[in-house]
Formats: C-alpha cells, sequence, structure tokens
C-alpha cells in the first residue's frame, strides 16, 4: 500500500498540466505580470537602425544618433500588463500614432499615445499601436536607415526598423 502511495504521489508531481509547453494543440496559457503595471522607467530607446529615438520641443518624432542628447531622454509608463506610455522627458510631449500610421507628439495624453510592448527572441522590444490597425495587422514604432519615423501601415514586427533597445542612463 505504501509503494502505491508513493508511485501515485510521484505520477502526479511528473504528470503534466493541461495545456502545459510542448503539445502543439493546447493554447498557450496567458502570462500576468501585476508587478509591471505602473512601472516608471527612464531611458534612451536605441533603434536597430541605429538612432536614439527623440521628440524635438516642436513635438516632432525622430531619430538622432547623439547619445548625449535631452531630447532622447524617455520616460516608459506601463500602465497596462503590457501596455506602455512613451513620454519624452524633455520636450514633454507623448509619442502617439494617428490612424493612418504617422507618429507625432502629443501634449496631452490620449488612447493613441498606448503602445504594446513586447519583448522579442533577440532581446529587442517592439511598441504597437493598441488603438491603431492596418488591415487588421498591428502597426508599429519604427525609424528608418535616416531616422525618420516610418509610416506604422508600412512596418511588421519583423522588420530591424521597429526593434529598439532600452538603454540605461549614464
Amino acid at each position: 500500500m505504501r509503494h502505491r502511495l508513493w508511485l501515485g504521489l510521484a505520477w502526479l508531481l511528473l504528470a503534466r498540466a493541461p495545456g502545459a509547453a510542448g503539445n502543439p494543440n493546447t493554447p498557450r496559457r496567458p502570462r500576468s505580470y501585476p508587478h509591471l503595471e505602473g512601472d516608471v522607467r527612464w531611458r534612451r530607446l536605441f533603434s536597430s537602425t541605429h538612432f536614439f529615438l527623440r521628440v524635438d520641443p516642436s513635438g516632432q518624432v525622430q531619430g538622432t544618433r547623439w547619445r548625449h542628447g535631452q531630447d532622447s531622454v524617455i520616460e516608459i509608463r506601463s500602465v497596462l500588463v503590457g501596455t506602455v506610455v512613451i513620454k519624452a522627458v524633455y520636450s514633454g510631449f507623448y509619442v502617439a500614432m494617428n490612424r493612418w500610421g504617422r507618429l507625432y507628439g502629443s501634449r496631452v495624453y490620449t488612447v493613441d499615445c498606448r503602445f504594446q510592448e513586447r519583448i522579442e527572441e533577440n532581446g529587442y522590444n517592439t511598441y504597437a499601436s493598441l488603438r491603431w490597425r492596418h488591415r487588421g495587422r498591428p502597426m508599429f514604432l519604427a525609424l528608418d536607415g535616416r531616422g525618420s519615423p516610418r509610416r506604422g501601415s508600412r512596418t511588421r514586427r519583423h522588420h530591424l526598423s521597429t526593434h529598439f533597445l532600452s538603454v540605461l542612463l549614464s
């Protein structure tokens, strides 16, 4: 009887829960990160196209190669799990995306200012507009090879122009 109890306990410990990883037919369980809500980070966002994201005092969103510029200090505030708001500390503008996928600086916080932050497999972060989509696809924050913002309707998750590193301030 004791041996059966031991085997039953071992089976319970080793048995996989329904929906566990490894079974392609079961959906992934949603991950919850409540400890990340309300988190505020001061960073510089460095694009894989070698530009730092900046919002100048007139509200124009663009890239700069100068790493010590005040315009490139960004506040990333988590408003919900996986949802962030990006604000330029120096100019006070929020990074926003309109329905056509154009990036702009907004003086006030609106629903256009919310982005879904995702850490990709390569370690870079992508930021997709939470409100707007183009033909059912998400529109991403992106800087092209000249530092100009790309229209969100022309971006995809796998494009290198949408990949950003969150760099600590030095």
